[in-house]
């Protein structure tokens, strides 16, 4: 194939699996609605600077992922494709950076079959349409990595600013891990190469100038705005604690990424596995490496052990992984022309059937339909209350009210924030169920847990709405 019609197939594919339907998929809880509640409310206050959500500053993460949101919601108006348009431009944009990098290392074959395994596979669709930092991480540090290697390789040292400029975006969309990641795997790489010297050629003092003059854009005044509540919620909760304490404990087990390594390039993985399998099964030996692959392997294999030794997991941790891993299966795929095309085709079918299941899971997830009930009965003399397991903070983005999250004495001691705990993440308004006022009409949120908690409080509760795994009540106010 020619290079125009590997470009014009590429951008089709994407169009389909990235872009088409962005529109239908609901803003879910509990991650998505942070960030479009945080942008939401930065356009609403008029202050593009420091991330806010419930009303309070809010440290989570870096800004550029808030700005691309911000932006698409200056352009599209606040809706689901703008929430969604730039992870699908960042999956666009990776999609077409690792048929740059497949077509540079090897040839024009691999770099096409390396990116549309990467583009069909399921971890990057689930990614691409996610609302979340990781599609934009992942162009940064693959930009990173990508303009070192050309770099070492080629002789030509001036792309080292490029990389260091690359980290400075994915230290700004990530915190930290965008450049301290990247810049491990060139140092094992550089070890593995017995030539450390390299690092004197890597022009150390303009590239981390540049990069530290990158990020300072936005920490250094957030750290003069918000000084050490700042410091200590963004480095220390965000950062420190998500490594040394799990926030999810039953996620935290040695066999959690490969799992998530077989589902997120399927189906391409099992294939792949027992042929290599087979094939090692039968020489009795390992394969010999180049500098390409064990540039890859590194690449791959480092981000997995990283985040491995993390206590907190999560899905998308070990993303970054995926380019390196996508041209690895290129070489095996590239010269098993039916084969390939059969998964594929199994991948986009599977797809275009997911897509569609996505949707109704991301409704059941989202507060979208309990906004559209409860939205014609607020007004003036309302009170919007949560009363249930878990706060939707969809259903703040989808009301455009505030809603308290009501507990009980023994629920506001557990829930409340404290330092350097996972509980600093509780920032959305609380009430206590004594303190629900008597004037005002009461509109309840609840689920079959804590229902009957509920009904115990002494107002005229009155069910309007039944929904799969949430209840709806309205009281109104006492004379």
């Amino acid at each position: 194939m020619g290079k125009f019609s590997d470009v014009k197939i590429l951008f089709v594919l994407c169009l389909v699996m990235f872009f088409f339907g962005g529109w239908l998929i609901p803003i879910t809880d509990p991650t998505e609605c942070c960030y479009t509640l945080t942008a939401k409310e930065m356009i609403e206050a008029g202050d593009f600077f420091s991330p806010r959500i419930y009303g309070d500053y809010w440290y989570d993460k870096p800004i550029f992922f808030y700005w691309e949101l911000i932006l698409a919601y200056k352009i599209f108006g606040v809706n689901e494709f703008a929430s969604r348009f730039f992870p699908a431009v960042f999956a666009t944009l990776g999609i077409f950076l690792t048929y740059f990098f497949g077509t540079k290392l090897y040839n024009k074959k691999i770099g096409f079959t390396a990116a549309v395994i990467l583009a069909v596979s399921v971890e990057y669709w689930y990614i691409a349409h996610a609302v979340i930092t990781d599609m934009t991480l992942f162009c940064a540090m693959s930009v990173t990595l990508m303009t070192f290697y050309f770099g070492y390789s080629k002789k030509k040292f001036s792309l080292y600013y490029i990389s260091y400029a690359a980290a400075g975006i994915a230290v700004l969309t990530k915190g930290p891990i965008g450049f301290l990641l990247p810049g491990l795997i060139i140092l094992i790489f550089l070890t593995v190469k017995k030539n450390l010297s390299h690092l004197k050629k890597m022009k150390m003092p303009q590239g981390l100038l540049l990069m530290f003059a990158i990020i300072s854009i936005w920490y250094l005044p957030m750290y003069i705005m918000h000084g050490e509540n700042f410091f200590e919620n963004f480095i220390g909760v965000h950062n420190f604690l998500r490594a040394s304490t799990a926030e999810h404990p039953e996620t935290n087990v040695i066999y959690y990424y490969a799992v998530i390594f077989f589902i997120g390039f399927f189906p391409y993985s099992f294939p792949l596995f027992f042929s290599q399998m087979k094939k090692f099964w039968n020489e009795k030996n390992f394969p010999v490496l180049d500098m390409r692959k064990k540039f890859l392997l590194i690449w791959a294999i480092t981000v997995f052990i990283i985040f491995q030794s993390f206590a907190t997991k999560y899905v998308t941790y070990t993303f970054p992984y995926m380019m390196p891993l996508a041209i690895l299966f290129a070489l095996h795929f590239a010269d098993k022309k039916i084969l390939f095309k059969r998964l594929t085709a199994v991948g986009v079918i599977s797809f275009l059937f997911m897509f569609f299941v996505a949707v109704q899971l991301c409704e059941e997830n989202s507060g979208r339909r309990e906004a559209e009930i409860i939205s014609p009965h607020v007004d003036e003399n309302s009170c919007v209350v949560s009363y249930r397991k878990k706060y939707s903070g969809s259903l703040v983005f989808y009301l455009g009210e505030k809603v308290y999250r009501m507990e009980n004495d023994e629920g506001l001691e557990k829930l409340q924030p404290k330092k350097m705990s996972w509980t600093s993440l509780n920032v959305m308004p609380f009430m206590n169920e004594k303190d629900l006022p008597q004037s005002k009409k009461i509109i309840a949120v609840t689920d079959d847990l804590r229902e009957k908690d509920l009904l115990k409080i002494p107002r005229n509760w009155r069910l309007i709405a039944e929904l799969s795994g949430s209840k709806i009540y309205i009281s109104e106010q006492k004379n």
